[in-house]
């Protein structure tokens, strides 16, 4: 079966409705011969942040010369992008192939397209013998498909409102989704968060008896710099007397230097239960070479164009504090399409505060929503704006207009800025 075929079958028959819920993944990986309990790794759950700290901690492994899986979602340009072996995509009639032999399974259980493709990389990360899986949370943690792996250690990014409908409307209940991967006696590593949230994370980490790594108690981040090279941060980790002064991680923004410390001290623990020693300049080597698409990419400098898929209103607030703080006194011009069910009134408000235009585009996801839509909202802000429905279209307008000390930002959904990934 050729790609696009495969891909059209599995999103026509799996991925109408959101499908929470365990029982069918742990059927199917029962089948399969249970290859959640025989790997090692780590578990990585948040509302943003999660992808960014699964490409960290690959990265660092592979800099410490351990083989890594990572399972990541979704994907941007291809899907062959949510199966990586050793920092490289999986070709694609290896998951078709493992996708053939299982295919019964996946039909008796009526499996969801999220749950097919996560057992898969179950499988083939045991097949190939991978040190290290590293598996990102697709939405929430306690009934999300990845649940079932029996981590080494586990995190959290961040907790903010996001997917209201399936997850609920609070920050506490949120976070006791988010916390669904708490794992009896595996250590925690929980980043910044609200107060409300982190007493919720911390009394589940209780209950399962899971030593917990906070932010700013257990570990520390401080002294971070930004540039158009990558951000660099202070870390220290006092219960393993680590103490790394100007480290660099070639991400952009003061949210990646949060990403990291979490990525640094999930490594450093796991470096720790697996008895592998500690190499700093191995961490080093392996945080400046993070490879990670579409957050904060520069993909253009004259005039500069970045990429980021922000796509709620915490993403769009820190993307606009990163942009203010690096590039305070430019122009700058927003790229937008939005999915209809996220919170665009919010998004385009935030973004209309530093944009001197906006360009508004509609992916081609179904749930996109419409360019008209969009422009009644940019009517109420007294903003200059287009509409523009082709998402490439619109990047090159806002090229044509720019000058070139103008910055072009393309973001609103992972789906806006997949379309230019895939034309560029």
């Amino acid at each position: 079966m050729e790609y696009k075929e495969f891909l059209e079958t599995l999103y026509q028959r799996y991925s109408g409705n959101i499908k929470l819920g365990l029982q069918r993944m742990f059927e199917i990986l029962a089948d399969m011969d249970s290859p959640h309990t025989k790997l090692k790794g780590l578990h990585i759950a948040g509302t943003n942040g999660k992808g960014s700290t699964c490409a960290m901690l690959e990265a660092l492994c592979l800099a410490s010369k351990l083989t890594t899986g990572l399972n990541t979602s979704p994907h941007l340009v291809n899907y062959t992008e949510r199966f990586r072996i050793n920092g490289n995509n999986l070709d694609y009639e290896t998951i078709y192939n493992e996708y053939r032999k299982w295919e019964g399974t996946f039909n008796r259980t009526d499996a969801s397209f999220f749950e097919i493709t996560t057992a898969i990389a179950f499988k083939l990360f045991l097949d190939n013998k991978v040190d290290t899986a590293i598996f990102e949370v697709g939405l929430g943690g306690r009934l999300d498909g990845t649940n079932p792996f029996q981590s080494t250690v586990t995190a959290i990014t961040s907790i903010s409102i996001d997917h209201r409908k399936t997850l609920g409307d609070t920050i506490e209940k949120i976070a006791a989704e988010k916390a669904g991967i708490i794992k009896k006696y595996v250590p925690m590593v929980i980043s910044k968060l609200k107060p409300s949230a982190l007493e919720v994370i911390l009394k589940v980490a209780e209950e399962n008896f899971a030593p917990t790594y906070i932010y700013n108690k257990d570990y520390f981040v401080s002294n971070v710099r930004i540039s158009d090279k990558g951000t660099i941060f202070d870390y220290s980790l006092p219960e393993l007397n680590i103490n790394f002064k100007d480290i660099a991680v070639n991400l952009l923004g003061e949210h990646q230097s949060l990403n990291a410390g979490v990525a640094l001290t999930s490594f450093l623990l796991y470096l720790q239960i697996r008895g592998i020693p500690v190499q700093e300049d191995l961490i080093r080597n392996g945080l400046s070479q993070v490879v990670w698409s579409g957050r904060m990419q520069i993909i253009n400098f004259e005039p500069l164009t970045i990429l980021d898929g922000a796509h709620n209103d915490a993403g769009m607030e820190f993307l606009i504090d990163n942009i203010n703080s690096i590039f305070p006194n430019r122009k700058k011009r927003f790229v937008l399409g939005i999915l209809q069910d996220k919170t665009f009134k919010e998004m385009l408000t935030m973004a209309a505060k530093i944009a001197s235009k906006l360009y508004l585009c509609q992916s081609n996801s179904q749930r996109a929503a419409d360019v008209n839509l969009l422009a009644e909202v940019a009517d109420s802000l007294n903003i200059e704006y287009e509409k523009i429905p082709d998402v490439f279209e619109a990047y090159h307008k806002a090229i044509q207009d720019a000058d070139k000390d103008d910055i072009i930002i393309i973001g609103g959904s992972l789906y806006t800025i997949s379309e230019v990934l895939a034309k560029l």
